[in-house]
């Protein structure tokens, strides 16, 4: 609530409507003038201040800018030119501009973008306020919110209705002040304040929004990887996930696990090259289609070439390609059919004849094209023993070519076997191992790894 003042020395500083500007009257001391008037001097930018002398900018009125004038709109209905606004200076010492407008119609004819503040008078009529049953006292107020939604907005009230501009302010102007106790000085102080309040407010809101943006986008990103589905199977699943983008929680690395009704469990992981949003948008529909047709019976060569027309049809540019593994793992859990289209092949781990662990790389002679290289490719299925305990690791990779020392040396399949029997000696499996995995990978890389990453491990028994 502003503090009431004595009425000091009204100065004419007020430009009627028009850009131009003409020389204030003289008088003198504490002669007041109505609202008809331009100053002298046209306002400079404020000097050490961001706020003083806001107009147009990057983020439209009340943004900062330093070759503007910062320029007020009074909306009063005064005929008899009896309100007065005392002479109103920015941080600078130069003159505010301000334009008058004698009603609502007007005011939108002189809103333009360089005004900063609108001081309103609340006792302003609204149009439509003879009609029956419009009592609103602060209808004028909000239809010049409606009308200026990014300006900031002072309210002027009678010196006796506090009420009325606390409630002004609740509905949204930045502050409201007593026209009959306007002082240059505060007045001044006000508008550059309600100014600076507007620019938070709106910094604040957007502050909001991208928030409420990333959130919804994260929940829609959780929601694009996938939930294994494996009720009724023996096998254990773990899995670990990170994006090569900056602040994402989906990249171009993709996997799933299903156990079809005949008992077998595929598994599947593939990287789409790059690992932008567009990448992960593609990845994400591989798959899905590859979900679809594993449970519609789709297996090995025949899936593949059928998730090659899907890349075909949904990628931007025929540059773009897809590597993938896919693994279908008999009901009895002890071997299981291999195929590779272009991509790593899958580490598998047993125990060893003196209990030592076992870690070897599957065959990748079959190893087929990848996805969107070659029109009607094939890829060969390869079967493989699997025994009775096992660890199956699928992995991209972003997992094996992370530097290694000074050098500059990628990591490769044959360091991540190493890796991953080092760990295995250690003890540990699961979510625990894939985790150290790619904890070690990374700070053998010295920081981040820039590729996406995807591991998913299968266990049986042991």
């Amino acid at each position: 609530m502003p503090i009431p003042i004595p009425r000091q020395r009204a100065i004419p500083a007020v430009e009627g409507g028009q850009a131009h500007a003409v020389s204030p009257p003289s008088g003198p001391p504490g002669e007041g003038a109505a609202l008809n008037a331009t100053p002298a001097t046209p306002a400079t930018p404020a000097e050490g201040t961001g706020s003083a002398d806001s107009t147009r900018g990057a983020d439209g009125p009340g943004a900062a800018g330093n070759h503007a004038h910062l320029t007020v709109l009074l909306i009063e209905d005064d005929p008899a030119g009896s309100l007065s606004v005392p002479e109103l200076l920015d941080a600078a010492g130069k003159p505010i501009r301000v334009r008058t407008a004698r009603n609502l119609t007007e005011a939108g004819r002189l809103l333009t973008d360089d005004v900063n503040c609108i001081l309103l008078d609340l006792a302003l009529p609204t149009p439509g306020s003879g009609d029956a049953g419009n009592d609103d006292e602060l209808a004028v107020l909000k239809h010049v919110l409606r009308l200026a939604p990014r300006h900031a907005v002072l309210a002027l009230t009678g010196s006796g209705d506090a009420e009325r501009g606390a409630e002004a302010v609740r509905v949204g102007a930045q502050d409201y002040l007593f026209r009959d106790e306007l002082d240059g000085r505060l007045l001044s102080r006000a508008i550059r304040y309600a100014v600076e309040r507007k620019r938070s407010d709106k910094a604040e809101r957007h502050l909001t929004e991208s928030r409420l943006r990333a959130q919804e986008n994260a929940r829609l990103e959780r929601g694009l990887l996938p939930t294994p589905l494996l009720e009724g199977s023996p096998l254990r699943f773990a899995a670990r996930y990170r994006p090569g983008r900056s602040r994402a929680l989906l990249g171009g690395d993709f996997y799933d696990t299903v156990r079809t009704p005949d008992g077998t469990v595929h598994a599947m992981i593939g990287d789409v090259c790059g690992h932008g949003p567009d990448e992960a948008a593609l990845g994400v529909e591989l798959r899905i289609a590859w979900r679809a047709l594993t449970f519609a019976g789709l297996c090995g060569d025949q899936l593949l070439s059928t998730l090659q027309q899907v890349l075909e049809h949904e990628r931007e540019s025929d540059e773009i390609f897809a590597t993938l593994c896919t693994v279908d793992i008999a009901p009895d859990g002890r071997s299981a059919g291999l195929c590779l289209a272009g991509h790593p092949a899958p580490l598998l781990t047993r125990p060893g004849a003196e209990g030592t662990p076992v870690a070897e790389l599957l065959p990748y002679g079959n190893n087929g094209p990848a996805l969107g290289l070659l029109p009607n490719a094939r890829w060969p299925r390869t079967q493989i023993e699997l025994g009775g305990s096992w660890g199956l690791m699928l992995y991209t990779d972003g997992l094996i070519e992370g530097r290694v020392g000074t050098d500059g040396e990628r990591l490769g399949q044959d360091g991540m076997v190493d890796l991953v029997r080092r760990l295995l000696d250690r003890g540990l499996t699961g979510e625990a191992l894939l985790q150290a995995a790619v904890s070690e990978v990374r700070d053998l890389n010295g920081g981040e790894l820039t590729d996406d990453v995807a591991v998913l491990l299968l266990n049986r028994g042991g």
